[in-house]
């Protein structure tokens, strides 16, 4: 017997396309590998520890629950501990971050160049940096991780922030934009993450501790910038322009700038940031 027509078939399902998973996603997989090796790793040193008690205390009387529980504690000193959260920090944010350099005009009349950080916003190819490390260049050239270069312009500005963005005119085929974080999540004491190029060391980690919010800091020759972080991970130049991370990887600001009352610019353990959201809104990205 044959089917009826039907004038309105039913669309055929399809499976909806895959997903590229997120920078939080990558970590949470990250995360819970590393947890689950951990637990196994604790568990065979827990079962060894057991069984050799059990053999010490068959084979002689003299074994003491104390010394069980000697053994079962060293057992647990030797297991291997998860690694800390800055290593899956670094491996999220390190394709988002890029090496920027410059040439300036001195007042004399001769040039000079000049470097920075900078973090990928967008696929479109747009950085966020701190307005300082580009401000007044004459010529701009941006590194990515895979080792791309490509010349930059200026394309917006915030100076009351020290904020800028600029766009690579060539850049690489597969750009990764960081994940931005909540800085208003964060709370004195959090892990503090840095990753940036100081003098010229490429891709370099520091980490230390959120050591202050809402704080006011006072640029050399500049306007007084409030509703700062303050964190205490090692920052020198080359750093500036470049992303402070939360634990999970996440940008929470850019970091524009170290205190030293001193002469030298040297880092002696008081780094600022401009929180993220107000970065990027003033980039033009929108609140999130």
């Amino acid at each position: 017997m044959s089917r009826p027509f039907d004038p309105f078939p039913k669309p055929i399902a399809t499976k909806p396309p895959l997903k590229r998973p997120t920078a939080r996603e990558r970590l949470r997989r990250v995360r819970a590998q590393m947890h689950n090796v951990a637990l196994v790793l604790v568990g065979i040193a827990i079962a060894f520890a057991t069984l050799l008690a059990y053999n010490l205390l068959t084979a002689s009387s003299q074994i003491t629950p104390k010394d069980v529980k000697q053994i079962v504690a060293e057992a647990m000193a030797s297991a291997t501990p998860p690694p800390p959260a800055a290593v899956g920090a670094f491996e999220i944010i390190a394709p988002s971050v890029v090496d920027i350099q410059t040439l300036v005009l001195t007042t004399d009349g001769k040039t000079e160049g000049g470097r920075g950080t900078g973090v990928v916003l967008d696929e479109a190819g747009d950085i966020l940096t701190a307005l300082h490390v580009v401000d007044n260049a004459i010529d701009l050239e941006v590194v990515f991780a895979d080792g791309t270069r490509s010349a930059a312009t200026i394309v917006s500005k915030d100076a009351d922030n020290d904020i800028a963005v600029v766009r690579a005119s060539s850049p690489p085929a597969q750009l990764i934009p960081a994940t931005l974080g909540n800085p208003g999540a964060l709370r004195v004491g959090d892990e503090a993450i840095v990753v940036g190029d100081p003098f010229r060391l490429r891709h370099t980690l520091t980490s230390g501790s959120v050591s202050g919010l809402e704080r006011e800091f006072h640029p050399p020759n500049g306007k007084t910038m409030k509703g700062m972080i303050q964190f205490d991970a090692a920052v020198n130049p080359g750093n500036s322009g470049g992303p402070l991370l939360n634990s999970a990887g996440e940008v929470v600001g850019i970091v524009t700038g170290l205190l030293n009352p001193t002469e030298q610019n040297v880092f002696i353990g008081i780094g600022f940031a401009v929180p993220i959201n107000v970065a990027a809104q003033a980039a033009g990205s929108p609140p999130y």
